[in-house]
Order: C-alpha cells, then sequence, then structure tokens
C-alpha cells in the first residue's frame, strides 16, 4: 500500500509538522531487525552473542565525572590568531553537537585578551567606588551571602560570525568555526542593584567602568541604568562554582549584551558620570559604518539563528531521506517568538516549531521536519524576537557597515546540501 504525500510546509520538501505528527508515518530511517541479523523480539540474545561490556564488571566512577570517552571530539577547539597577540585566545564551542538550549560549562566558549589569571579567592575583592555615596569592598565570602538570582541566558562574543562578515566568498568551514562564540548557561549571582543601592550611587552617576584583574586590566564603560535592570555578580554557572575560564571567582554578567561587557574577574566598578573610552572599547569594539562614521557602544546583539543538524562540514548519509533540520535561535533584545526555515534558498519558508522554555535572551531550539529528494539545495533559518526584529540578508547587513566591520554580524546563515550530501557554508 502506498502511502499518500505529507501536506508540505513549504518548498524543498519541508512537512507540515502537525500533519506529520498525526499520520503516525513510519520513518525511514529506523533498521528492520532481520536486516540487521538480529533474532526476532521474541527471543532474547543468546549469551555467546552478548557484546563485551555485558559480560564483564563496570569500571569505577570518577570523583568529578567526565564526557565518555568516546566524545572525544566533543570538545571546545581554539583559533589561531595573529602573531602579536599573545595572551588573546578564542575558545569555541562545538554547537553543531549540542541538543536542547544549555551548554555545558566545559563546552562554554571562551575569549581571553590577556591569558587565564590564577587568582586566590581568598584574596580577590570587589570594589564599588567613585560616585557613591559609601565606597564599599567586598570579598567572596561576604557575597556567597547575599540573596540571589538565577536566569538561563545566553552569551555571545561580538565577534561572533566575523569570517561571514569579512570574506568575500564562503569558507568552507563547520558550524563551530563559525558560530562557536555563543553559549547559554544558568547563570547565578547577587543582582548588581542591591550591592549599587547598598553603595549609594549618586544620580549623577550615569555610567560605571568595570575592570576585571587579568594581567591587562580589561576594562568596559556601561550605563549604570543597564546594570540596574539585569545585571548580576555571577558566582555560580549550570549550578557549580564558575570555572576559571569564566571569570572566577567572580564576573559581570550582563545579559543580551555583547560578551566583552561581561567582565570576567571582576574587581572593581567605578561609578562616573561619563563613558571612559578605554582601549578595549575604542580599539577592537567601536563598529564602522559603511560611510565612514563610528558607531560607539552598540551593546545589544541582535536577533539570530542557525541551522545545527544539518550544517557545515557535515553529511546526509542517505539521500531521498527523512531528517529532522534543527538549530537555535537567540536574541539580546528578548524572546524568540518565530523562526522560519526554507529548504530552497530562501524562495519559501515555512514556521518552525518552537521547543519550550522560550525564555528571554537565551537559547531557543527550534526543529522542522523535512524529506530531502536527494537534489541539491540551500538550506537557510530566520527568526524573529518578541520585538519584530528579524535578521537581515547578508547584502542588507553588508551595506550598513563597512567592508572591513565584523562585529555584531547577525544576518541568515545559509548551508548548501549538495546531491553527495556533503553541506557548506555558502551565502544566499
Amino acid at each position: 500500500m502506498t502511502r499518500p504525500p505529507l501536506p508540505a510546509a513549504a518548498g524543498g520538501g519541508l512537512i507540515e509538522r502537525r500533519s506529520f505528527l498525526a499520520s503516525g508515518a513510519r520513518l525511514a530511517v529506523a533498521i528492520p531487525l532481520a536486516a540487521a541479523g538480529m533474532p526476532a523480539p521474541a527471543q532474547p540474545p543468546l549469551a555467546a552473542n552478548r557484546p563485551e561490556w555485558m559480560k564483564t564488571l563496570g569500571g569505577a566512577d570518577q570523583a568529578y565525572g567526565g564526557p565518555s570517552p568516546h566524545e572525544g571530539e566533543v570538545v571546545r577547539r581554539t583559533h589561531t590568531r595573529a602573531a602579536g597577540t599573545a595572551g588573546f585566545s578564542t575558545w569555541r564551542t562545538p554547537i553543531q553537537d549540542q541538543r536542547g538550549i544549555i551548554t555545558a560549562s566545559g563546552l562554554h566558549f571562551a575569549v581571553h585578551h590577556n591569558g587565564l589569571p590564577d587568582i586566590d579567592p581568598a584574596r580577590h575583592r570587589l570594589v564599588l567606588h567613585g560616585l557613591v555615596e559609601r565606597a564599599l569592598q567586598f570579598d567572596v565570602e561576604r557575597l556567597l551571602r547575599y540573596p540571589m538570582v538565577s536566569r538561563v541566558q545566553f552569551l555571545e562574543c561580538s565577534g561572533n560570525t566575523a569570517a561571514n562578515a569579512m570574506s568575500p566568498t564562503a569558507m568552507d568551514v563547520n558550524a563551530q568555526e563559525l558560530f562557536g562564540e555563543v553559549s547559554c548557561s544558568e547563570w547565578t549571582g547577587v543582582p548588581l542593584a542591591l550591592l549599587m543601592r547598598e553603595a549609594g550611587v549618586k544620580p549623577t552617576a550615569s555610567w560605571v567602568v568595570a575592570e576585571g584583574a587579568d594581567g591587562g586590566s580589561h576594562q568596559r564603560s556601561l550605563p549604570t541604568s543597564k546594570l540596574l535592570d539585569d545585571a548580576i555578580v555571577a558566582l555560580y554557572q549550570n549550578g557549580e562554582r564558575l570555572r576559571p575560564s569564566q571569570g572566577y571567582p567572580m564576573r559581570l554578567f550582563v545579559p543580551g549584551w555583547e560578551g566583552n561587557v561581561s567582565v570576567k574577574w571582576l574587581h572593581r566598578l567605578e561609578f562616573t558620570d561619563q563613558p571612559a573610552y578605554t582601549k578595549d572599547e575604542s580599539g577592537l569594539y567601536s563598529e564602522v559604518l559603511a560611510d565612514g562614521r563610528i558607531e560607539r557602544f552598540s551593546f545589544a546583539m541582535g536577533v539570530k539563528s542557525v541551522i545545527t543538524h544539518p550544517s557545515g562540514r557535515q553529511l546526509l548519509p542517505e539521500p531521498n531521506g527523512f531528517y529532522e533540520l534543527g538549530g537555535l535561535a537567540w536574541s539580546g533584545h528578548g524572546r524568540i517568538v518565530r523562526v522560519e526555515v526554507s529548504a530552497d534558498a530562501g524562495r519559501s519558508w515555512a514556521d518552525a516549531a518552537l521547543h519550550g522554555p522560550t525564555l528571554p535572551k537565551a537559547f531557543t531550539r527550534f526543529t522542522i521536519p523535512w524529506q530531502w529528494d536527494g537534489k541539491a539545495t540551500t538550506l537557510m533559518s530566520r527568526a524573529t524576537d518578541e520585538h519584530g526584529r528579524t535578521q537581515p540578508t547578508r547584502a542588507t547587513w553588508k551595506k550598513r557597515y563597512a567592508a572591513h566591520a565584523f562585529n555584531h554580524y547577525h544576518a541568515v546563515q545559509a548551508w548548501r546540501v549538495h546531491k553527495d550530501g556533503r553541506v557548506e557554508n555558502t551565502y544566499a
């Protein structure tokens, strides 16, 4: 009996999700037992046919559990920097291997401007000073006594996906290389508003200079209004104390804004009436527009999405087969409310399913069924947030910024699927 085709959500083989789930369709990905050389279900396998791990006593566990050795390829990968940039390093998350919305602490991306300081938490201090009624100093033990909040939120480097912004031709790299400077965790810490009220920040203090305790004293100027809104002094990540590469023993965490303002190894907050125009914010994080003007303090990260499976340098094993397209979307301005997917290079679009929880300034996972017909095609995703912001095309983004600009790139990502199943980065 031939099954009728399932309703299409859009061109290129995208399937209407509700009809697909309601149809009870048998996926063409399972392997029948007979084909796999297995006995029928009513006949349990003989001891002689059992794998070796069913015949011996298992090994011992570890004091701090680690991943399976069979997942040894799922690691952060470092990005080689140019000569003369000692201390500046980037470690990228294997985003293509992630499911759900939480990034494991050990796989969270990291960018270090001045290496990784080895800080004694017993000697570390956080100072609030400047335009305040009372200058205050906190050690770690005292901060741990304060009321804390926990939120699941993403962190993204402003230079994430820079290669697509700068390279005139699409580089044949995987999703980790392109999108690996974004991750999402549960962050727990003390609201800055509590500490600011205790210090008595003066009305004239419209800015604060946050400084880290690394060798180069990384500094960023931030408006006090944002710190009062939702910034925290983070002490925990994913339920455990911060790891050194994430700012142990404490870091500033500023939800939705470019990663470098969430200053790691935080030790000083100076309240002022103007920004400091530090070396970091002036030299690295000012955007040049197409007309030559400078855009300073473009803090919030734009709405963005990426299909992670399939994605660059992956291989679809079977043509004319069923696959579930899936990926991640996020916005520095709030919640993701819609993700559209195209399987025909943008000629038609269909709404993907958003998997809860859909949290503000956090990863949102999306999926949609796809029946690949074995022909070459291009996959794309386009996200929209609760404020109506939608991802631009690459051409639109490039038109706004100078040719050499790359920070805050958030254009629609496209993956080219070849007839042999190879997937590669492309521009569309």
